[in-house]
């Protein structure tokens, strides 16, 4: 039997319209969690997104952005496969702990911001999607997204911080999101990442898939290292070992490997240097829209804090650069759409940039798997 959502008899099962609390979330979510998706009615795509744009036709319209072509003359022979990166921030952090003093509190509001989200994953249609500080996955997101085609996996921080708020949504992590039809689930691996030989609270999800157009077989992964200043050893530890789990999952690069993450490390920082150099051979998907192909943009993120304004590139996409050609990748946010009071804002839901690439696979017959 599907779970109730609420008293609405919507075919979107009123999720839209009204969030479950975090004590109806634990009473749900042993049913949730055994949701069947073949079992589920599928929502349509369009359908949803009318929805959400009725919820926020008070709000200012969405951002543009454009994609920007960065084909080699490589010619493909199948549909490229389009990946997802965002940290859509945690409502609980966002209401009750990050202090965006320029953002005015009646923007964070859960019932509208959760449509901004999901109105930029609609307006992009990501093939995967990679997602840091969910703190609504049970109630919002894998309800949703399972009827829209997509297989759903969370990895929870072990002591998230989103727990020490008031009325939280219960705690934060990490949640990928691939869809059913393009892809079948080779293997998965949930990680709890270490520092100096310690278990730290952030995670990483990592999986590998059989693309079914191609047959041939990637491993993406999402990750979300420490935060702030003075913690720049520690995130180059939890780097290091994320990347020698993914060298242990991709045979040594075998298999070609994205990886999504907020990394809270701009790239001068040595996890930074080490993701660069591995012998996985891995490039960041965004350098390539800067005129060298060297540079990483200027900012992924941009927020006020009481601290002062805070501008940084956190973001990345790592890819086999062996393996996949990076096709397009969407242009990120001038400062001018950001707007003074920079971000979140009634135009956009988070603190973080979200970050869309198309890959296709080289069709180099000696790396055919």
């Amino acid at each position: 039997a599907v779970c109730s959502m609420g008293n609405s008899t919507s075919r979107l099962y009123s999720v839209l319209a009204k969030t479950l609390s975090s004590g109806a979330v634990s009473q749900h979510q042993d049913c949730l969690e055994q949701l069947d998706p073949a079992q589920l009615d599928p929502i349509d795509p369009k359908e949803l997104l009318e929805e959400c744009q009725i919820v926020l036709q008070k709000r200012p319209p969405r951002f543009q952005r454009n994609f920007v072509s960065l084909k080699k003359n490589t010619a493909s022979n199948h549909r490229p496969i389009r990946v997802m990166q965002w940290n859509i921030l945690a409502q609980a952090l966002g209401e009750g702990k990050d202090n965006f003093v320029q953002c005015p509190m009646e923007a964070l509001k859960w019932e509208e911001r959760k449509c901004l989200i999901l109105e930029e994953i609609l307006a992009y249609k990501p093939d995967i999607l990679c997602l840091q500080e969910v703190d609504h996955y049970f109630d919002t997101f894998e309800p949703l997204l399972s009827r829209l085609g997509y297989q759903c996996t969370f990895f929870p921080k072990p002591w998230s911080p989103c727990l020490d708020v008031e009325r939280n949504n219960g705690p934060d992590g990490c949640a990928m999101f691939f869809l059913r039809e393009r892809f079948q689930l080779v293997s998965s691996a949930n990680i709890r990442l270490t520092a100096m030989k310690l278990k730290t609270n952030q995670v990483a999800i990592a999986q590998t898939l059989k693309c079914r157009e191609t047959g041939r077989l990637f491993c993406i992964a999402v990750t979300h290292l420490k935060a702030r200043t003075g913690w720049e050893r520690f995130r180059s530890a939890q780097g290091c070992d994320l990347l020698q789990n993914l060298k242990d999952i991709t045979q040594g690069a075998k298999i070609p490997l994205i990886v999504c993450g907020d990394f809270n490390a701009e790239p001068t920082e040595e996890v930074y240097r080490e993701f660069s150099n591995s012998s996985l051979n891995l490039n960041s998907a965004y350098k390539l829209l800067s005129p060298d192909g060297q540079t990483e943009p200027p900012y992924t993120t941009w927020k006020i804090r009481p601290s002062g304004e805070c501008r940084h590139t956190l973001d990345y996409i790592w890819y086999s650069q062996h393996a996949l050609n990076v096709t397009s990748a969407l242009g990120l946010l001038t400062e001018e759409q950001i707007g003074p009071n920079r971000l979140p804002s009634f135009n956009y839901p988070s603190d973080h940039l979200s970050l869309v690439c198309d890959f296709s696979f080289n069709q180099d017959p000696d790396r055919l798997l």
